[in-house]
C-alpha cells in the first residue's frame, strides 16, 4: 500500500457534494491509502438539472437529491462533514467548516474544490427576495409554493386586476432552465390545473420568458433556439427577448425593451435564471495563490486543474476558468474523475497526465413533454426524439436505483396523464427565506 512519507495514508479533503465532489469522491473508492473527508453545506447530492420539475411538483426533492451519506455509506474510505466552508489555508493546509455555530477544522495532503456556483442577480442581490433563483432545494421548494399559491390567490381574488396579477408568471432567462420553467408552468396551467379550480380559469394564466439576449438558448444555435422559441409560443408562452430587467418588487418588474422603452410588467410569481456567480471560495483561492478570476469569479487554473503555485489543489466544475469550458454537469464530472486520476498516479509514482481534455457529450434542454432539443457533437436533434434522448440521459445520471424507479413513475405520471405528483405547497416554503434573513439580520446587529 502506498502511503505519505510518514507512513499515514494520503488526507484528500473534498469541498462540495455536486457532481464534481461526489464523482471525485466515488473515483477514488478503491484507494485504500487515500483518506477522503468530503465536506459540504447540504447533506445531499443534488441532481440540479431537475430542479425545475420540483418546482413545478412532478418530482420530489428526495428523487433529485439523495443523502450524500448514504450514497457514500459503502465507501469505507470515505466520511462526510456538514457545514458550510468559510476558510481554507493554502499554507497551513487546513479547511474550516462551520455548522450551527460549531466550527471543525480539517487538514488536508491534496484538495478537490468543487463548491460549484450560485445564482447571479448582475449586481442586484435586492431581486432575490421577489425572484428566487434556481439552485439549490430551498429554491425549488419556494418557488413551488409560489406557483402553486399564485392560483390560489387569484381563486379568492376580489377583483379581475388582483386576479390577472397572480396568473402572471415571468421567468428571467432564456437559457436551458429558463426555457424548461417556463414551458412546465405553461404545461402546469393548460393541463394538470385545467378542471381544478371554479372561479378562475388556470388555462388563462399568462407565462412570460424574458432575455436580454437576442434569442432563446443562445448557446444551442439558431435552429435549435429558433425551434425551442416556436414550442414555447405554441403553448402560449409570451416570449420577449432583447428585454434587460431594470427592477424587481413585490408586485411585479420593470424592463427595458428592445426599442429603449421601459415596460412594467404585474405579476406575484417572478423566477430568476439568468445568471451564475462561482463559490466566493474561489476568491480566497485567488488572494493566497498566483491565481486570477474572470468576471463571474471563476479561478483561472493550469492545464492540469490545480491551482496555480499549488499543485497539491485541484479546482473542478463551475469554479474554473480553462479554454472557455460551459458551466455543465459533464465538465465538473470528467474534471473530478481526472482530478482523481491525477492523484492516484503521484501515489503510483506514475507521469503526470499534464493538461485535461474536456470531451463533449451534448447538451439537452426539454422545452414541454415530448419536445426538446438536443445538440450532440454535429448532430442537432428537437421534438419527440431529442425528448427520449434527453429522457435516457437523465435516468442514467440520477443517482441510485430507487430514485430511477420512482422518477420514471412520477414522469408517466405527468407526461402521458395530467396529474403532478408533488403538488404541497406550505407557507413555511415561501417565507421561511425571509425569517431565516431577518434572523440572521438580528443576530449581525446584536
Amino acid at each position: 500500500m502506498t502511503t505519505t512519507p510518514t507512513g499515514r495514508k494520503h488526507r484528500l479533503v473534498v469541498i462540495g457534494s455536486g457532481f464534481g465532489g461526489l464523482f471525485g469522491t466515488r473515483a477514488l473508492r478503491r484507494r485504500d491509502d487515500v483518506e477522503i473527508t468530503l465536506v459540504a453545506r447540504t447533506a445531499q447530492h443534488l441532481f440540479q438539472p431537475l430542479l425545475y420539475q420540483v418546482a413545478t411538483g412532478i418530482l420530489s426533492e428526495g428523487e433529485i437529491a439523495p443523502s450524500t451519506r448514504e450514497v457514500l455509506a459503502r465507501q469505507k474510505n470515505a466520511r462526510v462533514i456538514l457545514g458550510d466552508v468559510t476558510h481554507i489555508d493554502l499554507e497551513a493546509r487546513t479547511v474550516t467548516s462551520a455548522l450551527l455555530g460549531t466550527e471543525t477544522v480539517t487538514e488536508y495532503d491534496s484538495l478537490l474544490v468543487a463548491a460549484g456556483a450560485g445564482q447571479s442577480w448582475f449586481g442586484h442581490d435586492e431581486f432575490a427576495e421577489f425572484a428566487p433563483g434556481m439552485k439549490s432545494v430551498d429554491d425549488a421548494l419556494e418557488l413551488r409554493g409560489r406557483i402553486f399559491g399564485a392560483f390560489e390567490l387569484a381563486e379568492i381574488a376580489t377583483d379581475d386586476e388582483d386576479a390577472r396579477r397572480a396568473l402572471t408568471f415571468v421567468v428571467v432567462g432564456a437559457g436551458p432552465t429558463g426555457v424548461e420553467m417556463a414551458g412546465q408552468i405553461a404545461e402546469l396551467a393548460s393541463r394538470t390545473l385545467k378542471h381544478d379550480f371554479r372561479r378562475i380559469d388556470p388555462t388563462q394564466a399568462h407565462v412570460i420568458l424574458l432575455d436580454g439576449a437576442d434569442e432563446v438558448l443562445p448557446s444551442f444555435g439558431e435552429r435549435l433556439g429558433g425551434a425551442a422559441r416556436r414550442r414555447l409560443q405554441e403553448m402560449g408562452v409570451d416570449v420577449r427577448i432583447g428585454s434587460m430587467v431594470t427592477d424587481v418588487d413585490e408586485t411585479g418588474l420593470t424592463y427595458k425593451d428592445p426599442q429603449g422603452h421601459v415596460v412594467r410588467v404585474e405579476a406575484l410569481t417572478k423566477m430568476w435564471a439568468a445568471g451564475v456567480q462561482a463559490s466566493p471560495l474561489g476568491r480566497q483561492l485567488a488572494e493566497q495563490s498566483d491565481a486570477e478570476l474572470d468576471r463571474a469569479g471563476r479561478v483561472k487554473v493550469n492545464p492540469d486543474l490545480t491551482l496555480p503555485g499549488h499543485p497539491e489543489v485541484f479546482v473542478v466544475g463551475d469554479m474554473i476558468a480553462l479554454d472557455d469550458l460551459p458551466g455543465v454537469a459533464q465538465v465538473a464530472i470528467q474534471g473530478a474523475r481526472f482530478a482523481a486520476k491525477e492523484l492516484t498516479h503521484r501515489l503510483d509514482g506514475k507521469p503526470s497526465q499534464e493538461r485535461f481534455t474536456y470531451r463533449d457529450k451534448g447538451s439537452m434542454a426539454t422545452v414541454s413533454r415530448f419536445s426538446a432539443v438536443a445538440s450532440i457533437g454535429r448532430l442537432r436533434f428537437h421534438g419527440f426524439i431529442a425528448w427520449l434522448l434527453w429522457l435516457g440521459v437523465h435516468i442514467v445520471y440520477i443517482i441510485g436505483f430507487k430514485n430511477r424507479v420512482t422518477t420514471l413513475l412520477h414522469w408517466a405520471v405527468s407526461f402521458l396523464g395530467r396529474g403532478r405528483a408533488e403538488r404541497v405547497a406550505t407557507e413555511q416554503q415561501v417565507f421561511a427565506r425571509r425569517a431565516i434573513k431577518a434572523a440572521d439580520d438580528l443576530r449581525d446587529v446584536g
